[in-house]
C-alpha cells in the first residue's frame, strides 16, 4: 500500500513537473524577449484593425444586373474573391463582411497594418469586372441609330458601338480559371478562360442563340474583344484576344485568377485608423488585464490562502497556454477579442473558487485533505461542465450570427472556456495533491 501511494505520488510529482516546463516554454513563445532562446519560433500576434492600424472601406454593390434572389450570393462570392485579392497582396486576416443597409448591399474591408489607403484601393480596384455581352434586338439597336444619325466624330461612333451591346447573367462570378497562352497563328498572346458547371451552361446558351453575330468581351466596362460566334460552344472554355503587349497579357490573366468581380463596386467611404490609436487601445487593454490579473490574485489569496496561492499561479499558466494557442492557430485579436479573453480568465477563476469552497466543506466534516480534494473535484465538476457548456454554446451563437467584431470574441472566449476547464479539471487537481501527507497538510489554516 505504502509502494502503490509512493508510485502514485511520484506520477503526481511527474505530472507538474511536465506542466512547468511545457509553461515555461510557452511563455518564452508567447514573450520571446524573456530569455531570448533562439530554438523557438518568433511569431508575432495577429492584431486587428482597431489594435494594430489600418483602412476601412466600405464598397457600395451594384446588383442591378443579379436575377432577384441571387443578390446574396452574388455578394458571398464578391466578399470571396476580395479577401483571395487582398490575401494574395500580404494582407494577413482581412476583414471582409457584408453589410445589407436601406441603400442596398454594402462591402466592408478591414485591412489590418495597410495604413496608406490609396495603396488598400488599389488592391482591390485592380480586380477587374468581367462580363460578356450580347447584341440588342433589330429594334433596339434602330432606335440607337437614330440617336446617332449624322454624327461622325470617333468617339460617338465607339459609344453606338458600345450601346448595341447589352449584359448578359455570363460574368466573371463563373470564371474557374485563366491562362496565357499564343495563338498558334499569328503568335500573339491570348488569354484561354475557363468557366465553372454553372457557366458552362450559360455560355453555351448565349453563344447557340447568337450564332453569326458578335459576343462582346467587356473587362471593367472596357471593350476587350468582339468576336463572331461560329457555333454553339459546349464545355465552358472560352478566348480572350486583343492586341496585347506579352506583360499585359500576363497581367491580365493574373488578375483575373485573383478574382474577376461578378458585380460592379463603388467605393463609397473610407477611413483609416492611426497606428498611435491602436497601440494606445493595445497598451489600454494591456494595463486593464494587468490590474484585473492582480486583483483576482489578491483576492484568492486572502479568502483560500494557500489553494488561493495555487490558483494564481494556475491563472498564469492558463493565461501562458491561451496565448500560446492564439499565436499558434493564429488567432487575430482585437479589442473585442480581448475581452472574451478577460471574461474567460474569470471563468478559469470561478472554477477553481467552486473546488476550493467543495474542498472547504469536505475538511470541515473531517476528512484528511487527499479525500476533500478528491470529493471536492468531484462535487465541484457538475457545476463547472454545466457552467461552461452553455457559455459555449452561447459562444458559439455569437460566432455564427454576429459580425466580425462578435466573432472574434466568442472564439476567443470558447478557446479560453476550454482551456480554463483543462486548467481547472486537470492542473489544478495534480498541484494540490502534491500536498497531502505532507507537513503543510498539518498547517490547518493554509486550508
Amino acid at each position: 500500500m505504502i509502494l502503490k501511494r509512493n508510485m502514485n505520488k511520484n506520477k503526481i510529482y511527474l505530472t507538474v513537473l511536465t506542466i512547468l516546463i511545457v509553461a515555461f516554454f510557452a511563455g518564452n513563445f508567447v514573450y520571446p524577449q524573456l530569455l531570448n532562446l533562439r530554438f523557438l519560433p518568433d511569431r508575432p500576434f495577429m492584431l486587428g484593425l482597431d489594435l494594430q492600424g489600418g483602412t476601412h472601406l466600405v464598397y457600395q454593390a451594384d446588383l442591378s444586373i443579379v436575377e432577384r434572389g441571387e443578390e446574396r450570393s452574388s455578394m458571398q462570392g464578391l466578399r470571396d474573391i476580395i479577401e483571395r485579392r487582398v490575401n494574395l497582396f500580404g494582407v494577413q486576416e482581412p476583414v471582409v463582411q457584408i453589410q445589407e443597409s436601406p441603400e442596398g448591399y454594402r462591402l466592408i474591408v478591414e485591412l489590418a497594418g495597410v495604413k496608406d489607403p490609396a495603396e488598400a484601393i488599389r488592391m482591390i480596384g485592380e480586380t477587374p469586372y468581367l462580363e460578356f455581352r450580347e447584341q440588342v434586338s433589330e429594334e433596339d439597336f434602330d432606335a440607337i441609330l437614330e440617336e446617332f444619325e449624322n454624327i461622325e466624330e470617333e468617339w460617338m461612333q465607339e459609344e453606338l458601338f458600345s450601346e448595341s451591346f447589352k449584359p448578359t447573367a455570363l460574368t466573371g462570378r463563373y470564371l474557374r480559371k485563366a491562362e496565357m497562352v499564343f495563338d498558334q497563328t499569328t503568335h500573339m498572346p491570348l488569354i484561354l478562360i475557363e468557366f465553372d458547371d454553372e457557366g458552362s451552361k450559360i455560355f453555351e446558351e448565349l453563344t447557340e442563340r447568337n450564332i453569326g453575330n458578335p459576343l462582346a468581351i467587356y473587362i471593367d466596362d472596357m471593350l476587350i474583344s468582339a468576336p463572331f460566334v461560329q457555333d454553339r460552344i459546349s464545355g465552358g472554355s472560352a478566348q480572350i484576344t486583343g492586341n496585347f503587349t506579352l506583360e499585359e497579357a500576363r497581367s491580365l490573366a493574373r488578375n483575373l485568377n485573383a478574382g474577376a468581380l461578378p458585380v460592379p463596386i463603388n467605393l463609397i467611404s473610407q477611413q483609416t485608423v492611426g497606428p498611435t490609436l491602436g497601440a494606445d487601445s493595445l497598451n489600454r487593454s494591456l494595463i486593464a488585464g494587468i490590474y484585473g490579473f492582480l486583483a483576482i490574485a489578491v483576492f484568492m489569496i486572502i479568502f483560500y490562502r494557500l489553494p488561493g496561492f495555487l490558483a494564481s499561479l494556475i491563472l498564469v499558466i492558463y493565461i501562458v497556454l491561451i496565448l500560446t494557442i492564439f499565436k499558434i492557430i493564429p488567432v487575430t485579436l482585437t479589442l473585442a477579442g480581448i475581452a472574451g479573453f478577460i471574461l474567460s480568465v474569470g471563468m478559469a477563476v470561478d472554477a477553481n473558487v467552486l473546488i476550493f469552497s467543495r474542498m472547504r466543506e469536505e475538511i470541515k466534516e473531517g476528512k484528511n485533505l487527499g479525500q476533500a480534494i478528491e470529493d471536492g473535484f468531484n462535487r465541484a465538476w457538475p457545476s463547472i461542465r454545466d457552467g461552461n457548456i452553455t457559455t459555449l454554446i452561447v459562444a458559439l451563437i455569437l460566432f455564427i450570427f454576429g459580425t466580425s467584431f462578435i466573432k472574434g470574441f466568442a472564439l476567443t472566449l470558447s478557446l479560453g472556456i476550454l482551456v480554463s476547464m483543462f486548467s481547472a479539471v486537470f492542473i489544478s487537481k495534480n498541484f494540490l495533491n502534491c500536498f497531502p501527507q505532507t507537513m503543510l497538510e498539518k498547517i490547518k489554516w493554509l486550508w
